[in-house]
């Protein structure tokens, strides 16, 4: 196992401090699609979306940043392996578990953000499915043979 030398650990505390101010502005964001959800705005969903999806771009830079220079002084890439590295940096330490404490309200977030889009989507389903019910009735046909339209009359097999 190696030892960074004070540049390295420097740079694991910039690469700490990066990932919490990240995760903050995301956690921002995921509140904002929360109330867009709530609020049924599809138009600003699609912004925000890509908004997300780049913040996560650049939180995954910072994580593999951080998880490679970790690795490469043997100390793998977990909470232990963590702690270990800086143990004598209570300012990192601090940030670490700011990291963490973050990264799981990020989690639940998303989550239940996932979970008001499933309910979104079975709404818009079953109201599709209605739509497309009420659209793709059969034809009726009158005593000579020709076709009207289907009326309010009892499907054929209901009772």
């Amino acid at each position: 196992m190696l030892t960074p030398n004070p540049q390295e650990l420097q740079r694991i505390v910039l690469l700490l401090e990066a990932e919490s101010s990240q995760l903050r502005k995301f956690l921002d964001l995921l509140e904002r699609e929360e109330a867009v959800l709530i609020a049924g705005d599809t138009d600003a969903l699609l912004s925000i979306t890509k908004e997300k999806n780049e913040r996560y771009r650049q939180l995954q830079h910072l994580h593999d940043d951080r998880s490679m220079l970790v690795a490469r002084f043997g100390h793998g890439k977990d909470d232990a392996a963590m702690r270990n590295l800086c143990g004598k940096m209570p300012k990192a330490l601090a940030r670490w578990d700011e990291v963490l404490t973050l990264a799981a309200q990020a989690r639940e977030r998303n989550h239940i953000n996932g979970q008001l889009i499933s309910k979104h989507m079975q709404h818009n389903q079953a109201a599709l499915s209605v739509l497309l019910a009420a659209t793709d009735q059969p034809p009726l046909y009158d005593a000579e043979g020709h076709s009207r339209p289907g009326g309010g009359g009892r499907m054929l097999g209901s009772a």
